[in-house]
């Protein structure tokens, strides 16, 4: 995420900072425009504090493309750039309707994530759609990064409502974040159900250390990693932070978990029950009828990658120990549902051999004909 930072700084420096340029009233604007709570007091406070998300929500006003381009160009981008290869038509009745969210930096209006809709929807004899957080491939690749996870869910849920093709339930997946809005709209709706939900190198469980800088990284060590992140550890749970940055939302700093500022203010902590159980979104968990899970062993992206399968840094040795899902505390106290689903048969698990969403057009196709036929 720094490094997002960086890259809108040099470009806001070039772009948007002529003699007299107004950063923060536009960057206000976008908030307000946003639906975002905020006055111009707040944006210059977060101005001192992170100037390059200013610079950011300024670009997202002033210079939206250019903006796109360098969430694109991030190492947090997931874009499926790539034209999956059709598979032979499904056989048999058709299976039902399928649901694909989309990671960072890539928007359901581009060719890549068309053209594995299409492929999902042959090889299950399906209707298939791609579900997007906004209206248009410009806002829809922003605000994977500038619209939080509660607003992309609700935008998400709306969308999903308005299709009739869906009233009666459907499967999802997902690829990286693309997997929270689908989490998410099972936490906060669910109705219409989604059947069953496969995660591809979801985020669900959080992140605590940037993506190529962790821990297991020794290029970088981590010292540096931990750097980055106590400095965003000081900032992802102020309130603001949270209702503009859908990243800062699944931030799960490893030595923070019960700090009051991260179960107060982070989505991530309020969907998961970390500070309080909320019996709806329990409820809503237990309608789906099969959660399926798929790690990348090599992933670099998500840290801890075990993370993918609702494992966690151990709180008491938060940057050496992963414990396994059982082990984590929402799964002991039952805290969303987890706990319950898995005892009644309901957590699949696979995995492929390589890096963040990297896995094989056939590896792809079988997990679908698997759980979703």
């Amino acid at each position: 995420m720094m490094r997002v930072f960086a890259l809108a700084a040099a470009a806001s420096a070039a772009i948007l900072e002529p003699i007299g340029y107004d950063r923060e009233g536009s960057a206000l604007a976008y908030l307000t425009n946003a639906g975002v709570e905020a006055t111009a007091a707040d944006v210059a406070d977060l101005n001192k504090d992170a100037p390059s998300l200013v610079a950011m929500l300024a670009m997202a006003t002033d210079a939206p493309e250019q903006l796109a381009d360098l969430i694109k160009a991030s190492p947090m981008s997931v874009i499926a750039d790539e034209v999956v290869d059709m598979p032979a038509a499904g056989a048999g009745a058709a299976a039902l309707p399928v649901v694909v969210a989309h990671g960072m930096g890539d928007s359901c209006y581009n060719s890549g994530m068309k053209s594995i809709t299409e492929a999902a929807g042959k090889k299950l004899n399906a209707y298939a759609t791609c579900v997007p957080t906004a209206e248009g491939w410009l806002f829809d690749t922003i605000d994977g990064f500038l619209k939080n996870m509660d607003k992309s869910v609700d935008f998400f849920a709306a969308k999903i409502r308005a299709d009739p093709k869906l009233a009666g339930g459907f499967n999802a997946f997902g690829f990286s974040q693309g997997n929270n809005v689908i989490r998410g709209y099972i936490t906060k709706y669910n109705d219409p159900p989604v059947k069953n939900f496969m995660s591809i190198c979801g985020i669900n469980a959080g992140v605590g250390a940037f993506p190529q800088c962790s821990p297991e990284i020794p290029v970088v060590g981590p010292t540096v990693c931990k750097g980055l992140a106590e400095v965003l550890g000081d900032l992802a749970y102020n309130k603001l932070v949270q209702d503009i940055l859908f990243q800062a939302n699944y931030y799960r700093d490893p030595a923070k978990t019960s700090d009051a500022s991260y179960l107060k203010n982070s989505r991530l902590a309020h969907w998961n029950g970390e500070g309080e159980v909320n019996a709806t979104y329990v409820a809503n968990w237990a309608k789906t009828d099969n959660f399926i899970w798929v790690e990348g062993t090599l992933d670099t992206v998500v840290w801890p990658r075990q993370g993918e399968q609702w494992g966690a840094m151990d709180p008491k040795d938060p940057w050496k120990t992963v414990l396994p899902m059982n082990e984590t505390d929402w799964y002991t106290k039952d805290s969303f549902g987890l706990k319950t689903a898995d005892e009644a048969g309901k957590n699949h698990f696979e995995s492929f051999v390589g890096e963040h969403i990297r896995m094989t057009d056939a590896q792809l196709m079988g997990w679908l004909e698997k759980y979703f036929a």
